[in-house]
């Protein structure tokens, strides 16, 4: 079966020691946490130094190293395969799929602190790892889960700025709204403004960043409270772990509910650096503007039916399969269905990345985490036929280069059973997560002193003229230019 051939594949991966040789250039610093520093502050002190020197080594000794071509394709077509970024916290390999700081996610599983023998990683283990390379001990977690918890008071009038919209409105546009009344807190803002030294950008933007990681949950749950729970919110739970209590404070506190908010904050945490949020949130902070605004623009992004509104359309297509044919539905009945929906101009949701080549791992750790805690609830049985049907019908259709589920194909389901059925909130829970992944990388941003992003545009016109002299110049012998493909210099 497809599923357990990938499966089988992920299941040969090598083990973290085998990965360190051959990772040792880009992870060289991951390492076991063995300082007693409970201060994670205190320790990006220390690699901060360490880390501008290999950037200034770098840009000295390979500054004009090319790293590929750039072709028209990639002009007109996103950018697609077009290597233009520095992002420190993670890396996507097609193959084998996201990798924290050198870790893939079922290493993660492995090595980071849980809250329960064998449990999913505490989302702080993560944050700690994304931040610094090193996994944390259980003791270093708990610290900074507290230094979180007390980090989280919201001010009223945040409260005040998502009550002036209609409740109605959509849940990404009250939270991202939220997030920008956060903004008038920003210590990075009064630093700039006070005329602090560039070498000191990273501390405002980290008290920024951990303030703005540890208000998000609040902020969110006080969206869901508010429309679909008639504004009964629920105050946090300083006792609780950074997963655990926003779960509780949306209204959940089944323990296996908990650990599935663990997992789902982890592996929604970071994509490396070229998805639309990610992205957006760099290119906003390259402009000096502080945390909140970057993360409220990079909501924006993620908001879109292409990127994070995308896991609520999976749920939503998979309940009107159910509408229409039933939860027995056959695998022809569903073939039939899926063909349907692609004949009708529309797309099957949860299926194709713009990256990965191989089933997401973000979707196997959410599948075994099914079969573990929900093995027979009739919409996980749905997907896990999608998981057999889906693939074949998206290779016969022949124009898609990635027939494979992504994460959002499996996470509603999980949500769904827990009684978190309220699709259009799920692109919250995603923006919740990537605050992580988003936020370690703005602190690096400027620890690292990256530059303003401004690459270059060209038009329609100019690519006419410029492939039309490629093109004349191959007819030359001995010329090396490829057909219009321009040579990428990094600056």
């Amino acid at each position: 079966m497809v599923f357990f051939r990938s499966v089988s594949a992920l299941a040969r991966l090598r083990s973290r020691v085998g990965q360190q040789s051959s990772l040792s250039n880009s992870v060289r610093w991951i390492q076991m946490q063995s300082s007693t520093d409970m201060d994670l502050k205190s320790q990006l002190q220390e690699l901060i130094p360490e880390q501008q020197d290999r950037l200034k080594k770098l840009k000295s000794e390979h500054g004009k190293v090319q790293l590929g071509n750039i072709t028209v394709d990639m002009v007109i077509g996103g950018m697609r395969g077009m290597t233009g970024l520095l992002w420190e916290t993670s890396l996507l390999d097609p193959e084998e799929g996201i990798r924290f700081r050198g870790l893939s996610i079922p290493e993660c599983q492995k090595v980071l602190p849980a809250a329960q023998s064998g449990g999913e990683p505490l989302p702080e283990g993560l944050l700690w790892l994304l931040l610094t390379g090193k996994v944390p001990s259980k003791e270093q977690v708990e610290a900074l889960s507290q230094d979180l918890a007390n980090r989280a008071a919201v001010p009223d009038y945040v409260y005040n700025a998502i009550d002036a919209l209609p409740s109605t409105a959509h849940p990404m546009t009250q939270f991202a709204s939220g997030v920008m009344a956060l903004q008038v807190q920003s210590e990075f803002q009064k630093a700039y403004e006070n005329g602090i030294h560039k070498s000191k950008f990273w501390e405002p933007t980290y008290e920024d960043c951990l303030n703005l990681i540890a208000r998000v949950p609040v902020v969110a749950a006080y969206v869901y409270r508010r429309m679909y729970k008639n504004g009964d919110s629920i105050p946090s739970d300083k006792s609780l772990d950074y997963g655990a209590n926003f779960s509780h404070m949306l209204g959940f506190d089944d323990d296996n509910m908990k650990e599935l908010m663990r997992l789902y904050i982890t592996i929604h945490s970071d994509h490396e650096g070229g998805n639309v949020s990610a992205h957006t949130g760099h290119l906003v902070g390259s402009a000096l503007s502080d945390p909140y605004l970057s993360f409220a623009a990079a909501l924006n992004g993620l908001a879109g039916p292409l990127h994070g509104l995308a896991n609520q359309e999976v749920l939503l297509w998979i309940k009107s399969v159910v509408e229409e044919c039933g939860e027995n539905i056959s695998k022809d009945q569903l073939k039939e269905y899926v063909w349907k929906t692609l004949n009708s101009g529309k797309v099957v949701p949860g299926y194709g990345h713009g990256v990965l080549r191989k089933t997401d791992p973000r979707y196997v750790c959410q599948r075994e985490f099914a079969l573990k805690h929900l093995p027979d609830d009739p919409l996980f049985q749905l997907v896990s036929k999608l998981y057999e049907v889906v693939p074949p019908v998206l290779t016969e259709l022949g124009k898609v280069k990635n027939p494979w589920p992504n994460v959002d194909a499996h996470s509603g389901v999980l949500l769904n059973h827990y009684g978190l059925t309220e699709a259009r909130y799920y692109t919250v829970l995603f923006g919740v997560s990537r605050s992580l992944g988003i936020c370690s990388q703005l602190i690096w941003d400027r620890a690292l002193g990256l530059a303003l992003e401004r690459p270059k545009s060209v038009t329609m016109d100019w690519l006419d003229a410029f492939c039309k002299k490629a093109k004349l110049h191959l007819l030359k012998p001995h010329h090396s230019l490829s057909w219009c493909s321009v040579v990428f210099l990094p600056h």
